[in-house]
């Protein structure tokens, strides 16, 4: 994992609600990182992610969180902000061959933007992001490729980049990872995956449907890591 930049102990992570990017939350407090969280109410069909992110903050000691407005949800084209049914049931091989409709498109760039934004005005100059190029449903802005870009445009595009001469590093300690490595992880350093949530299509009362890619993936993860995953569900 890298050293914190000596200038700055404070670091931007994204934070969905989320397993992978709880576990980042707890890397980047491991490598001395004050964490400001940042979470989006983008128009996706279930905010029950938000108050899992909520909790996690909370529970796990973050600086600062904040949940930026914004509406993704308005363009549609996306199983999760628009009225496109979740896949259920699909095998591996085929999570790990298309790209679902459950991908929301440019989401990451998106998202990667407005957290730089903050680092910028934070005077921050790491971002920590859970992306990962293994258990990924196939997702095209998970790939270390796209970092390494959109890392170069960061420095080319910022007052911090240019002008000040600061490096803009995007973190990404899960990207090589498979999501029981994943969870390990996040055990040993007391993540507490009970306060998350992974699921596409979760009911009313926030449980995971079992089914979809992320609740496939993430219970595949706990069987690998010889646990059970901590979070209610349907069936």
């Amino acid at each position: 994992m890298s050293e914190p930049n000596s200038e700055s102990k404070k670091a931007v992570v994204l934070l969905s609600g989320g397993l992978d990017s709880s576990t980042c939350v707890a890397v980047a407090k491991q490598e001395g990182f004050d964490v400001y969280g940042l979470s989006f109410s983008y128009g996706q069909r279930h905010t029950i992610e938000l108050e899992a992110a909520k909790r996690i903050a909370d529970r796990m000691g973050i600086k600062n969180h904040v949940i930026a407005n914004i509406d993704i949800g308005a363009f549609g084209g996306s199983a999760l902000t628009d009225n496109i049914p979740v896949p259920k049931d699909r095998s591996h091989e085929d999570m790990s061959t298309d790209i679902p409709v459950t991908y929301v498109p440019a989401r990451n760039t998106i998202f990667l933007s407005y957290a730089l934004g903050w680092a910028e005005v934070l005077g921050a100059n790491d971002i920590f992001i859970g992306v990962n190029a293994l258990d990924y449903s196939g997702y095209p802005d998970c790939r270390p490729e796209f970092i390494k870009a959109y890392e170069t445009m960061a420095n080319l595009a910022t007052k911090a980049g240019t002008q000040d001469h600061k490096h803009m590093t995007i973190h990404t300690p899960l990207i090589d990872l498979t999501k029981a490595q994943i969870i390990e992880t996040g055990q040993s350093l007391g993540v507490d995956y009970s306060l998350t949530i992974s699921c596409y299509d979760p009911d009313s009362e926030g449980r995971s449907c079992g089914h979809c890619d992320a609740c496939q993936l993430r219970l595949k993860g706990f069987a690998e890591a010889g646990g059970v995953d901590p979070v209610a569900y349907q069936d």
